[in-house]
């Protein structure tokens, strides 16, 4: 009897790998997944490193401006410098492991949604890495001797029982967020991060998102754009636990109900950027499957990020 012609699914062209084409799916996969999911990263100070453990971000302080009299030698003006370096993490992964006896009894894939799910995981944890950097920003003093330090703007009724007080006090905050990023001459490219009660709250706020008002949103997609001119964002990782006793970018955070913030608050380091592999193991008879990467996140500028949150932390 003579052997079947076998039509490798995951070979290209009949030749080489025959699970070539199945990893560029689970890699394609993966990095899909952590685009939809992730929301802060690119909303940071990004630098990638192709080698060594830390970058540093260059600061420059203010630079004044005077009144020239005629015959008068114009020498300049001294600038304060500093710089802010931001360490490489830990390799941070997400991995399964799927077993060739378990994988041919079942009656459905998981291999795809096993590859979104870390995607999405670590698309999570960066966000909320940086969230906590955030945090930190808006405790932090300044770092140049003529900067300014964060700001953390308290109110217990933006977690009140009561919804109407619950809705003007996250509608006051932001407002008065927008005053105090124009007081430092914070850029205008802004934005607040709620968790998705805080959020719906807000778009139940008719004079935040009717036009005839200025505002910009819809009660049929239950969204609010922005609100003083900070862009509203909705995320489940916004923090509000202590973890502190973290190794990385650990915050009390008990007390926080949002996070407003300037791309220039925080810098993240690239050392590897987001990379898959799914190898078959003869010995155990299944295929692992990782995801990972190696960043870095920092506090750059405290001016351009505020605190939201019930009270202070003691």
């Amino acid at each position: 009897m003579a052997n079947a012609n076998v039509s490798r699914l995951g070979q290209v062209n009949q030749v080489d790998d025959v699970r070539a084409l199945f990893l560029k799916i689970f890699t394609g996969e993966v990095l899909q997944a952590f685009d939809d999911k992730n929301l802060f990263l690119d909303k940071t100070q990004v630098r990638t490193i192709t080698q060594g453990k830390s970058a540093s971000f260059a600061l420059v302080g203010n630079i004044g401006a005077e009144y020239h009299t005629p015959g008068t030698e114009i020498q300049g003006q001294k600038v304060n410098h500093g710089e802010k370096v931001i360490s490489i993490d830990d390799l941070l992964i997400s991995h399964s492991f799927i077993s060739d006896i378990d994988e041919a009894m079942n009656h459905y894939d998981v291999r795809a949604p096993y590859s979104k799910e870390m995607g999405r995981k670590l698309a999570d944890e960066m966000d909320r890495n940086i969230a906590n950097e955030i945090i930190k920003g808006a405790r932090s003093e300044a770092v140049l001797d003529d900067g300014v330090g964060g700001s953390q703007i308290f109110d217990t009724d933006m977690m009140s029982a009561t919804f109407d007080t619950k809705i003007q006090a996250l509608a006051k905050a932001l407002f008065t967020s927008a005053q105090t990023m124009d007081e430092k001459d914070i850029p205008e490219d802004r934005y607040v991060a709620f968790r998705p009660a805080e959020y719906y709250a807000l778009a139940q706020n008719l004079d935040l998102i009717n036009k005839d008002y200025g505002g910009q949103g819809a009660i049929a997609d239950g969204n609010v754009i922005k609100v003083a001119g900070i862009q509203v964002l909705k995320h489940n990782k916004v923090p509000n636990s202590d973890t502190s006793g973290n190794t990385y970018h650990g915050v009390d955070a008990s007390n926080t109900v949002g996070v407003v913030w300037n791309p220039t608050a925080v810098g993240t380091v690239k050392l590897l950027d987001l990379a898959l592999r799914a190898d078959y193991d003869p010995r155990r008879l299944g295929t692992l499957m990782v995801a990972k990467y190696a960043c870095g996140h920092g506090v750059v500028r405290p001016e351009s990020a505020i605190e939201l949150a019930t009270q202070a932390i003691v």
